[in-house]
């Protein structure tokens, strides 16, 4: 059977677009290189109709469906799994800029767009897509759909799926549902974007979106804050935004140990507060749509109450582009700098951001208390409430010592989480990997409205199973996870 596949698939594609397994290691590999599966076939269409045809193809055979973006996700959501019953649909040549519409302020691309070129686009076309994630020069517009990605500017622009008008579709059957309506309103029936967005791969096949644009800042400015204490930086955060209002692009969180970490991997880079006794940082950005002076008259306004009102311990302000670009290079070489420090747990954790300062505080004592010695590098978007909640290995033991409790170590962060209202996964998803966490944190009333919506979307469970939700036994299709090559990511 998996020959006759291949060969129509060929056919369907054309044969120099579909390869076999050991022909797409890379692809059948996550970025953390914590899953490994394989596939019968990794086939690359170059239009929604092809992605259609294909699905049809599969169908027919009982294949099931991964489909791949620029694989830069990190819970093993576009790796296939190691039954070998697979195909593997890469997006890449889908990569057509459709239409630039500047009145509307939309954007229609394809789904194989790579972000950092979207955002391109925009801007020559004197607009900005405000997305804007550390892997934005090879993650992908379907890949971010799939994921909701948030990245640096949520706190003013949202996540994907609020920076976005419409879809075009193929659905588990193989039928395209375009919706690529660029209407702001629209309210007629239930809102099928919204469902789409966010499943990563498991409801339909995202081919292309309408996405809203806005107008280029005339300003921007940057500043690296100084806090006594956690307490201190949300309550500079209430104040920033009153005194900045909509201005507001980004509050992006660091710890003194982020900043020594970057230091130390990062020897070459910029070296702000480097004898600083405060143990909170953020990086923060206004964006100004009237001029550089009103810009920097507000900054330095609200920067100056916040000093006098005592929610500020310190602050270096860029005076240029570069000093600007330079603060942004310690957020952005954060995921770098612990790369090549060594592996940790990393949890994308979310709370309001009321909870935020007895969640940090509960959570780093209960890990000392379970794990003593244990380093945590908090860092993330506190304007929207979501951390990367990282804890490295003890100084006087091992990567390995400390990776052997991953499943203990993740469940008590979890749990805490959940305990303060938040979520185990703000912007990175579940995948495979936070799969068997997801019912302990979901209701079962919550799981079962998912099933119902999966089985009526997909019947057959031929997109992506095994991920997001567990496959039901009334799935023709079964699915085993991709092969773990170690247990942390």
């Amino acid at each position: 059977m998996s020959t006759d596949l291949f060969q129509t698939l060929q056919q369907t594609v054309g044969a120099s677009h579909v390869q076999r397994a050991d022909e797409a290691v890379d692809q059948l590999t996550d970025k953390q290189r914590t899953y490994v599966g394989t596939a019968l076939a990794v086939v690359h269409p170059a239009s929604t109709e092809e992605v259609a045809a294909v699905v049809k193809v599969c169908v027919a055979h009982h294949a099931p469906i991964v489909v791949q973006g620029g694989n830069t996700g990190l819970m093993g959501a576009a790796t296939p799994d190691a039954n070998g019953r697979s195909v593997l649909l890469l997006l890449d040549r889908l990569n057509r800029v459709r239409q630039v519409d500047t009145d509307n302020d939309t954007l229609t691309v394809e789904a194989g767009c790579i972000l950092q070129n979207v955002q391109d686009v925009a801007r020559k076309a004197g607009r900005l897509f405000p997305l804007s994630l550390g892997a934005q020069g090879s993650c992908t517009i379907g890949g971010n759909l799939g994921t909701n990605a948030g990245g640096t500017a949520v706190l003013r622009y949202g996540n994907t799926r609020e920076l976005t008008l419409g879809l075009e579709v193929v659905t588990a059957e193989g039928e395209i549902w375009n919706g690529l309506r660029g209407l702001r309103k629209d309210n007629t029936g239930y809102d099928l974007r919204d469902l789409y967005i966010g499943s990563e791969g498991t409801l339909g096949i995202i081919t292309a979106a309408t996405l809203k644009l806005f107008p280029l800042p005339k300003a921007q400015c940057t500043a690296l804050l100084a806090f006594d204490s956690l307490a201190q930086a949300v309550r500079f955060l209430s104040h920033a935004r009153a005194g900045f209002g909509a201005s507001l692009t980004a509050f992006e969180l660091l710890t003194a140990n982020c900043l020594a970490l970057l230091r130390e991997q990062f020897p070459d880079g910029p070296q702000p507060f480097v004898n600083a006794a405060q143990p909170w940082f953020a990086l923060l950005e206004l964006s100004d749509n009237h001029s550089e002076g009103h810009a920097r008259e507000s900054f330095e306004q609200v920067l100056g109450e916040a000093f006098e009102a005592q929610l500020l311990a310190d602050a270096l302000i860029a005076e240029s582009l570069a000093q600007s670009e330079a603060l942004w290079l310690l957020r952005e070489n954060m995921s770098e700098a612990q790369k090549k420090a060594g592996r940790n747990m990393k949890h994308d954790i979310a709370v309001p951001i009321s909870r935020v300062v007895d969640f940090v505080t509960e959570t780093d004592a209960l890990l000392q208390r379970h794990f003593p010695g244990v380093r945590n590098f908090t860092f993330g978007h506190l304007g929207d409430g979501n951390l990367h909640y990282n804890v490295s290995h003890p100084l006087d033991s091992t990567v390995e010592a400390h990776m052997a409790h991953y499943a203990e170590l993740s469940q008590l962060v979890h749990d805490s989480a959940h305990a303060h209202g938040g979520s185990i996964s703000a912007e990175h998803g579940i995948g495979q990997r936070k799969l068997a966490m997801l019912p302990r944190y979901k209701s079962p009333v919550e799981l079962d409205l998912m099933r119902r919506i999966k089985q009526a979307l997909d019947p057959h469970n031929m997109l992506n199973p095994g991920k997001v939700l567990a496959s039901t036994a009334s799935h023709v299709s079964t699915s085993k996870t991709s092969t773990p090559q170690r247990t942390a990511p």
